[in-house]
């Protein structure tokens, strides 16, 4: 037999080895553990405060600056893990979805010891609980009537605000307070705990539900859960957003595989933790209706998945009378909006150019982003009536895009509610998953040097911010620039041209199997 061209030839030096990229995002994580410490949200209440270690990390500028730069590097020797971990499996064959679960665990075990960072939702969560403990609706008092709620380590911006959350959610709060006494650290670990539940539902049904679709499970499970933003801000800062998208993933894959009963019961779930997935309730009855239905068929199913939804919803809101008052969280649009989203970029845009020719700027802007909210509802609801039948799950994953994107107010982890439905339903190998680098590493800096947390009284040379930015940006211009193996994922005709040699740009692609 003729030998192999050395072209062909891969010598054991140059192979995949993805277990050095698993073992470099580890490292990571161990880093962002130890950095929170520092600069993490440590609430009032805490006996760690008086810790003799993390009071020098917290108070003397060494201890600051260090915690910073670790923090802020681990972060970003995550987010490099992750694009090489991409690279090295390469092909995606046998053994990669193992080797991606094992990255998932690796890298977000660090985390859930963590001190709170990027975030510090999870502490108003605590004074949710005890809002329900004491007989108060959330939907109609804010944190700032309890007594010591200061201690809690709440947001102040939670003092008079009510919960934007479903009932189910405010009873897992509810039942932590009643564990913990509401003692802080320890309801950070238990609502980490059940923010983990809501990972492990993704890594179990996003493989599952995209090898329903033809795509290749090992690859869409690398896109939406093994990526750092998505461990950073369902881990470490223990988002209950977690929660709500493990239970929608869920519910969509058995809804596609003819258990629309039980799908509709998971959504309603997830809407019961946050009432934005409510977007996807029309395609369960969708799919519940199967692909083949006319239209009196799918109109039977829409209303039996809604009525099912709205007396389980009923029900969960009978026990303490909050009854439907997470409604307001869909109704009342909230106030603001964030510079970077395209809604709040392009209002300021228009504002100032209608500043410039003497027109009421402020009004064009508040305009502009009305508009792209009531176009977004247009995208949903034109999704859910017309497109491919056999195609609902990626008409669902673009309709609930739709309606974050073209929303004034985007939080980095918005992102991630509709990530997971469109890497399931095909991700391609050229702009589009240049794009979901580009996204998802933009949010990676943003929470390098978002909300960390230092007191007034240490002196600094340099603000912790600035020098978050500095170290993020530094590690970005090495990573497109300096590093010959990331540097080619978005300057390459291709996003990866190794991974590529051996298959034309399509979707990763696996047989579908028979329904």
């Amino acid at each position: 037999m003729a030998a192999l061209p050395s072209a062909r030839r891969q010598p054991a030096a140059s192979a995949p080895r993805p277990w050095i990229a698993v073992l470099e995002g580890f490292i990571g994580s161990v880093l962002i553990l130890v950095g929170s410490v520092g600069v993490g949200w440590i609430a009032n209440g805490s006996p760690m405060i008086r810790n003799s270690l993390v009071i020098a990390m917290r108070t003397e500028g060494a201890g600051v600056v260090t915690s910073t730069v670790l923090l802020t590097l681990g972060a970003m020797l995550l987010l490099r893990s992750w694009l090489r971990l991409g690279q090295r499996l390469i092909n995606w064959g046998p053994g990669s979805l193992k080797t991606v679960v094992v990255a998932v665990i690796a890298w977000g075990a660090p985390m859930m010891l963590a001190v709170p960072i990027f975030s510090r939702d999870v502490y108003a969560y605590t004074g949710q609980g005890r809002l329900m403990a004491e007989g108060l609706n959330p939907y109609t008092y804010g944190i700032s009537a309890l007594s010591n709620w200061f201690m809690l380590g709440t947001d102040p911006s939670w003092a008079e605000n009510r919960t934007p959350y479903g009932p189910l959610f405010l009873w897992l709060s509810r039942g932590v307070v009643a564990l913990t006494g509401a003692q802080p650290d320890i309801s950070v670990l238990l609502f980490r705990a059940i923010a983990c539940i809501g990972v492990a539902l993704c890594v179990i049904f996003v493989p599952k539900l995209a090898q329903l679709q033809g795509v290749n499970g090992a690859r869409a499970l690398w896109l939406s859960v093994a990526n750092p933003l998505f461990l950073l801000s369902f881990v470490a800062s223990a988002h209950n957003d977690a929660l709500m998208v493990g239970l929608a993933v869920a519910g969509v894959y058995c809804a596609a595989t003819r258990r629309g009963l039980l799908g509709v019961v998971l959504v309603t779930a997830s809407i019961a933790v946050k009432p934005i997935t409510i977007v996807l309730l029309p395609f369960i009855g969708l799919l519940w209706a199967g692909h083949a239905a006319g239209w009196g068929r799918r109109f039977l199913f829409w209303a039996a998945t809604g009525s099912l939804s709205l007396a389980m919803l009923l029900l969960m809101g009978l026990p303490g009378n909050v009854g439907l008052g997470w409604t307001w969280a869909l109704t009342d649009a909230t106030p603001g909006y964030t510079g970077y989203s395209p809604s709040g970029f392009g209002g300021q845009m228009l504002e100032a150019l209608g500043n410039l020719v003497g027109l009421d700027g402020m009004a064009i802007g508040n305009g502009f982003r009305s508009l792209l909210t009531v176009a977004s509802m247009g995208v949903a609801a034109w999704l859910v009536l017309f497109g491919d039948p056999k195609q609902v799950v990626r008409r669902a994953g673009l309709a609930f895009a739709a309606v974050v994107l073209m929303a004034p107010i985007i939080q980095p982890w918005y992102i991630l509610w509709f990530l997971p439905l469109v890497a399931a339903t095909g991700i391609r190998n050229n702009w589009q998953i240049k794009v979901c680098y580009v996204v998802i590493g933009f949010f990676v800096v943003f929470g390098a040097q978002d909300q960390l947390f230092v007191w007034d009284f240490v002196k600094l040379q340099v603000g912790s911010g600035t020098l978050a930015t500095a170290v993020a940006w530094t590690a970005v211009f090495y990573l497109l620039v300096l590093d010959v193996h990331t540097r080619k994922l978005l300057f390459s005709k291709e996003s990866d041209v190794d991974a590529l040699r051996s298959q034309p740009d399509t979707l990763t692609t696996v047989p579908r199997p028979p329904r």
